[in-house]
Formats: C-alpha cells, structure tokens, sequence
C-alpha cells in the first residue's frame, strides 16, 4: 500500500548529450530513471546548437517516465533538484514561451572574433578582475550578444521587453513553474562571464560593456534554497525545486 507523504526526491540532470530524471528514495537509492539523448545540430563549423524545446520537452518525458517506472505518485516527491550543462543560453519570448532559436552550446566558438576584439580593446583584464574568468568564448556573455544582434535582424526586429535570457537552468526553471520563475544560481551565474565574484550581482559594467540589457537577465539566487514549485498540472503535483547546480559543481558536491 503506497503514501502519500514526501519520501522521494526527484533530480534532473540535464546535460550536453542528454536528459535524465532519477528518482531516490530517503536512504538515497535510485527508485528509477528515465534517460532521452539530445540531438546535436552542427550548422556551421565551430557551431553547436540544442533545441530548448527538445530539452525541455525530453525532460518532462524522463520526469513522467521516472515516476511510472518508480510507481510514485508525484505528491510523494519531496523535492526537485536540477542539474545542467552550464555555459549554453538562449532567448525566448516571455509572451509565447518559444525560444528565438536554437540555444547555443557551450562549446560553440562561433563568438571567437569579438573575444579578440575585446581582448584588443583592453577588456581580458577587468572582465577576469570582476569574473574570473578568462575573456573566451566558451562562457554564454559573447553568445547572449551573438543572439541579441541575430534578434534585431530578424524582421520586424524582436522587441527586446518581451524577451528572456538565460543558461539552461533558467529556462527549465521558468517552464517548471509555469513560467512564473525567472532565476539562475550562483554556480551558473558564475559561467556567464558576467557576474561580479564581489558583489554576487550582474556586473553592470559588463553588461554595459556586452550591451546585454539588465531587464532580460535572471535574478541570482543560492544554489541551495526554494526557487519554486513546479506547474502541478506538468506531472500532478506541486513540488518544490530546491536546488540548481552547474553540473561540475553538482559532482563535485555529490
């Protein structure tokens, strides 16, 4: 005979090649999982894309999956914790819910040229002073300004107050909460290339700098700590999402 009391947690790992949901149980046992791969598109080379909503929707999918796998009724989920590839972001449109296009990896070098032209600038120094990170293309601020200027091509150009940026945990985030959460967490936050380590806030400087608009980015959060609770009608219950993490920083905690 099964309860209803919270006795599960349910963490998404959301990841370059893949999506899986996995189901523990209170002495941390895996109950089940449900694993989908993720199509990779190559539309020039150097490039790499997702589709976000191939993610998103092969995510609900494991999430379902995980459940009826497990014979768990989703109200005796606990908590939700997610995981993901950190550096890739997109844009999508907060009125439609759609992506403007595809999200770009982390791996993509599309951005490579305006990182030299940065550099040549005189901007490696403060951009690792205020981030520390290296100026590169590898982290999502020189692809967030790729996708804003591929925005204001389209015709007629996006209008950029009924648009959202963010890595991949804030847009499974907003979707989770029925788009009612627009967030990230520290550890993401961090990947972007526009964080100040000091202040823990978006660096405005930087944002200046990239010409990203402060309105369309998400409000940072500690990666451990209530960011939600998910659409009940998504899979039958209301759940709390507790915990975003990169996914290098969710190894190494775990």
């Amino acid at each position: 005979m099964t309860t209803n009391k919270p006795q599960y947690v349910l963490s998404l790992d959301l990841g370059t090649t893949g999506n899986r949901a996995i189901l523990f149980d209170a002495e941390g046992n895996v109950v089940s999982q449900a694993y989908k791969e993720l199509t990779q598109y190559y539309p020039k080379p150097g490039w790499l894309e997702h589709d976000p909503r191939e993610i998103w929707e092969d995510t609900l999918w494991a999430m379902r999956t995980a459940l009826q796998k497990g014979q768990i009724s989703a109200t005796q989920i606990a908590a939700i914790g997610l995981t993901v590839q950190r550096e890739t972001c997109l844009l999508w449109d907060k009125t439609t819910g759609r992506p403007l296009r595809n999200a770009i990896v982390w791996q993509d070098r599309r951005t490579t040229p305006l990182c030299n032209q940065l550099a040549k600038q005189g901007h490696a120094s403060e951009i690792s002073e205020r981030t520390g990170l290296v100026l590169d293309p590898y982290f999502s601020a020189t692809k967030l300004v790729w996708l804003l200027e591929d925005a204001q091509k389209q015709d007629p150009p996006v209008e950029l107050e009924n648009i959202l940026a963010g890595t991949i945990d804030t847009w499974m985030l907003w979707n989770l909460t029925g788009r009612q959460v627009h967030a990230t967490d520290d550890s993401n936050a961090s990947r972007t290339m526009l964080l100040n380590l000091a202040s823990r806030e978006w660096d405005p400087k930087l944002l200046e700098l990239f010409a990203i608009p402060a309105q369309i980015m998400p409000q940072i959060k500690p990666s451990f700590g209530e960011f939600g609770k998910t659409d009940p009608d998504l899979v039958g219950a209301s759940i709390p999402i507790t915990t975003i993490l990169g996914d290098q920083q969710a190894a190494l905690f775990a």
